[in-house]
């Protein structure tokens, strides 16, 4: 059980905001967290994933407030997708918890030792993070994911979802708070802002003392608002304007089946593709044939004025097109004469997230891994695998797309800081 007060909540609210009463709080229980065990982290997790499914019918029932809130305001079927809760869903959010207490803790791992010619022995470990606040959008299984992941790694969180999922988010914490009342992790280290105005966001990216990080999740608008107004450190998780480049010697078969697979499985999420880069030779022989399973498949297409030649049912592309992190079944084309034109058009307009190139030519693989800026580089396979469980990691708090700290998938232990413990036996230094 919790050896917090959870009455100081009431108290400190007459004289901070939410945001600070719940950070303050998350920031008391970080020395519990500190003290846990793997195995107790870990029933934590299994409790909180049995909770899920026990109350699968609440949890759904607030979600479709948040649905039908959305579709009053016009938000897009492909948006809506990513709201939405079924039983299924439900059930694999509780596995995904299950998969993460099978992962290695990364907690106190050591990672290097030195011997010292004085008899310093020193130790360097891995450790918790401190405090994470993570700000993200109308995903309601973040909130799930993110819980799981820090609390794994001994890191009490602070969450701000999106407004779009408030009453989702609301009963799921309520739900896993409930849950962690029978375990050794407090329940003051999992914190949801409830407070839907921007202002909330804004408090927490200055929470300088109660944070010790903030990672952004969610679209561009919402990641530059943090990089450029946060004083606490943040971690980037970039937007995903993804780009696929089919060399004039790539395979037609698998072209179709990478592009597709890039765009079509599903367009709401950072790793699909938003623009569709076509060797000049490759588009005379094979674009028209690919533009039309796009068509089929319900993609908007938009293109510059040699791929509407060849598909005359796409409309003009635009430079604000290039730059745009769709997440909805729109795509843009862009016929090109060679590498070079690719590297830069992916310079120009890329996000540093995923980008792949589709060819049988082996110099121009290798300049494109070597030379293209981003967190994740392909050769003939989809930009989709950029995903935690698929490099093997298990789970994911988001895709870093900067150069500090971490970059692409992050999973546990992307999750941790280090400390170096020095151990002596009287030794001072001359």
């Amino acid at each position: 059980m919790s050896d917090l007060t959870t009455n100081t909540a009431t108290t400190e609210e007459n004289q901070f905001s939410e945001v600070r009463t719940k950070a303050n709080l998350a920031k008391k229980s970080a020395g519990v967290m500190n003290r846990l065990t793997t195995a107790q982290k870990n029933e934590a997790l299994l409790a909180m994933a049995e909770a899920l499914v026990n109350h699968t019918e609440e949890l759904i029932a607030a979600n479709h407030n948040d649905l039908k809130h959305g579709r009053e305001q016009g938000t897009s079927e492909s948006l809506l997708d990513r709201l939405k809760l079924t039983e299924d869903r439900i059930g694999a959010i509780a596995e995904g918890l299950r998969q993460i207490v099978a992962l290695p803790d990364p907690v106190g791992d050591t990672l290097e030792q030195i011997e010292r010619p004085n008899g310093l022995r020193i130790e360097k470990i891995r450790v918790p993070l401190g405090v994470i606040g993570i700000i993200y959008e109308a995903r309601p299984n973040v909130t799930v994911d993110a819980a799981g992941l820090c609390l794994k790694t001994g890191n009490p969180v602070v969450l701000r979802g999106g407004s779009a999922a408030l009453f989702s988010n609301r009963k799921i914490i309520e739900v896993l708070q409930q849950a962690l009342d029978a375990t050794a992790v407090p329940r003051e280290a999992l914190q949801l802002i409830e407070d839907s105005d921007r202002a909330s966001v804004n408090e927490m990216l200055t929470l300088n003392g109660l944070l010790d990080v903030i990672i952004p999740r969610g679209g561009r608008s919402l990641i530059q608002n943090v990089v450029q107004n946060a004083t606490v450190p943040v971690i980037e998780t970039g937007a995903g304007v993804c780009h696929t480049f089919l060399d004039a010697t790539a395979d037609a078969a698998m072209a179709e089946a990478i592009t597709l697979n890039a765009k079509v499985q599903r367009p709401s999420v950072c790793n699909s593709m938003e623009t569709l880069l076509v060797h000049s030779d490759y588009a005379k022989a094979h674009l028209t044939g690919l533009a039309e399973r796009f068509r089929d498949a319900g993609v908007e297409l938009r293109g510059c004025a040699r791929t509407r030649e060849l598909a005359p049912w796409a409309i003009p592309v635009t430079e604000e097109d290039y730059g745009t992190e769709y997440n909805d079944y729109i795509m843009n084309i862009k016929v090109v004469n060679n590498l070079d034109e690719v590297l830069e058009h992916i310079a120009r307009y890329g996000t540093m997230h995923s980008e792949c190139i589709v060819t049988e030519d082996k110099a121009h693989v290798e300049r494109f891994l070597q030379e293209v800026d981003a967190a994740a580089v392909y050769h003939n396979a989809s930009t989709r695998f950029t995903d935690g469980f698929e490099f093997g990691f298990g789970a994911e708090i988001g895709i870093s797309t900067q150069k500090l700290h971490a970059r692409g998938p992050m999973g546990l232990p992307a999750l941790t800081s280090t400390k170096y413990r020095v151990y002596g036996t009287g030794q001072i230094r001359e």
